[in-house]
């Protein structure tokens, strides 16, 4: 697995949620987990554009940090859930913000982003 050999910059509150946030689908596995999506193959469903690996690293990033927590059942075969934790549960509302501002101006930043695609192929 990747190890950075820089220590990040962790001097504002910026510098901090972009270590903890940083990652494709780390934002969406919050809200969906609060939404009340707790398996993996559940997850797995509602972002099929990720691989099951790349949601497992973030998945473990995410509970490195104290977001969430992963309850293994002893079954067979292994059951497993996530779920916020109250730390986790602080986020919510900051993540609703920033898809509300999506929404808001979703025509304008399609536009940009696929001006931005078109123009590197």
């Amino acid at each position: 697995m990747y190890e950075r050999k820089i220590i990040p910059n962790l001097n504002c509150g910026l510098d901090l949620i972009g270590e903890v946030l940083y990652g494709k689908w780390k934002i969406r596995l919050l809200w969906f987990i609060d939404q009340g999506y707790q398996r993996p193959s559940e997850l797995q469903r509602k972002i099929p554009d990720a691989s099951r690996r790349v949601l497992n690293i973030q998945l473990k990033e995410l509970e490195d940090h104290g977001l969430i927590t992963k309850k293994i059942y002893p079954v067979v075969p292994p059951k497993v859930e996530y779920s916020l934790t109250e730390f986790g549960k602080t986020l919510i509302p900051v993540i609703s913000v920033l898809g509300n501002w999506g929404d808001e101006h979703q025509e304008r930043l399609r536009s940009v982003i696929l001006n931005r695609f078109n123009s590197e192929s």
